[in-house]
């Protein structure tokens, strides 16, 4: 009794194929049948070359198609790779730079705190010291009327002095003079002006010791010459 087909037996579909058409394909490799087992003819050759070139024009079109995917993808991979790199370093120069904006902005604050004190100081010192009239002192007051004024110009002194020393912009600069030329030392323009004699001078006033020891040493020869 034959056993009963079972689904997940193995079947060979071109086996079956060539089994109804009575056509066997040769082993070691496909090959083009004609139909009834008779060789292929020209015109089926023609059509499976047709097939073929057309099989051959799709797979070049899905090579396309997967190569502009390929670019796409290996794009956003570039701009996602871009975005990553660039939010880190915004983020480091970002931070960084809100600190230090922060740390100078706070200087700032405290520094203009202190100019506002010290020039609102410097205003109260000025006006007790204009509010100061030695014509309005009587002469039994006069002593200590005088005593207060002074006071009062010593006070003003010493703020002036500690501001000066917070302030540099309070500190005067020396002013320097530039409207006449400015010449050097001992330039050769100097040296033009002399006149003959004192040049003459100045010469031998440098030159003279090695005259002078010219002068030995042709008196020595001379001695020695005489002396033989």
């Amino acid at each position: 009794m034959a056993n009963q087909f079972d689904e997940s037996d193995f079947v060979d579909a071109e086996f079956q194929a060539g089994r109804s058409t009575g056509y066997t394909p040769p082993a070691g490799g496909a090959t083009v049948a004609g139909t009834a087992g008779r060789p292929p003819t020209r015109e089926e050759l023609d059509q499976r070359v047709a097939e073929t070139q057309q099989r051959l024009g799709e797979l070049r079109d899905l090579q396309e198609r997967l190569e502009q995917e390929r670019v796409a993808l290996e794009e956003a991979r570039r701009r996602r790779g871009e975005y990553h790199t660039g939010r880190e370093e915004m983020m480091e120069h970002l931070t960084r730079g809100v600190g230090l904006l922060e740390e100078a902005e706070f200087k700032a604050r405290q520094e203009a705190e202190q100019l506002a004190r010290s020039l609102q100081d410097l205003r109260d010192h000025l006006l007790k010291v204009q509010s100061l009239d030695d014509q309005s002192w009587g002469q039994e007051t006069y002593a200590v009327e005088l005593t207060r004024a002074l006071t009062t110009i010593e006070n003003a002194r010493m703020e002036w002095n500690s501001a000066r020393l917070k302030w540099t912009l309070l500190n005067p600069t020396p002013a320097v003079d530039t409207s006449g030329p400015i010449r050097q030392p001992g330039t050769l323009a100097e040296l033009s002006e002399l006149g003959l004699g004192r040049l003459c001078r100045l010469g031998l006033g440098l030159t003279w010791p090695l005259a002078l020891v010219l002068l030995l040493a042709a008196a020595a020869l001379v001695v020695a010459w005489f002396a033989r």
